[in-house]
């Protein structure tokens, strides 16, 4: 049966599939190679870690949604995406002796949210093994149609500076380069106003 990349609505039943792509997905990206160092351990540990995500806090209080290899978690103006204390709890327990730069990476993006009301992309990716057949893009219009019908811009940060240019296409701009604390790596703070 041929992959679809038509976007639907990610439900708790979605769990290992978005989490077995989006650790695919960010396999090479520079943060989550920061966070999980070690390359024998990251897919299983970066599994556990969307899943927790996934299951612990976007999919009660974000926009989630998949194709047959991507997944994207969008949070929408107003809407609080804050994890609870037993997802930080299950974080703390993935991320090990990691979980103090997690905690000062977050910090730092936080402080550097736009203040005005706007949508949040929070996490999008789409397994390598599916790379150029438009899942990407299509959970990209998907959620930037939703922001747009609201009338409001969206805010991402992308930690890879490899994938601006695609946010670009889609009328990103980069706002602002936030290095994390601790010799950590890059955000690229982006940008896009709503269009009609």
């Amino acid at each position: 049966m041929p992959m679809t990349n038509t976007p639907k609505p990610a439900t708790l039943d979605d769990a290992p599939l978005i989490s077995g792509a989006l650790a695919r997905a960010f396999d090479d990206d520079p943060m989550m190679r920061w966070f999980f160092p070690d390359d024998a351990s990251r897919e299983a540990s970066l599994v556990r870690y969307f899943t927790t995500l996934f299951t612990g806090q976007y999919v009660h209080h974000g926009v989630c949604e998949r194709t047959d290899a991507a997944a994207a978690f969008w949070v929408a103006a107003g809407a609080q995406a804050v994890p609870e204390a037993d997802t930080i709890r299950q974080l703390q327990d993935i991320l090990g002796d990691r979980a103090p730069l997690f905690r000062d990476a977050v910090e730092t993006a936080a402080r550097h949210t736009p203040r005005e009301p706007h949508w949040s992309l929070a996490v999008i990716g789409a397994d390598p093994a599916a790379r150029g057949q438009g899942h990407g893009a299509a959970l990209l219009r998907s959620g930037l149609a939703q922001a747009d019908a609201a009338g409001l811009p969206v805010y991402l940060e992308s930690s890879k500076s490899s994938n601006n240019p695609f946010y670009e296409h889609f009328g990103f701009t980069v706002r602002e380069e936030l290095p994390l604390p601790g010799d950590g790596p890059t955000l690229w703070g982006m940008w896009r106003e709503p269009r009609a």
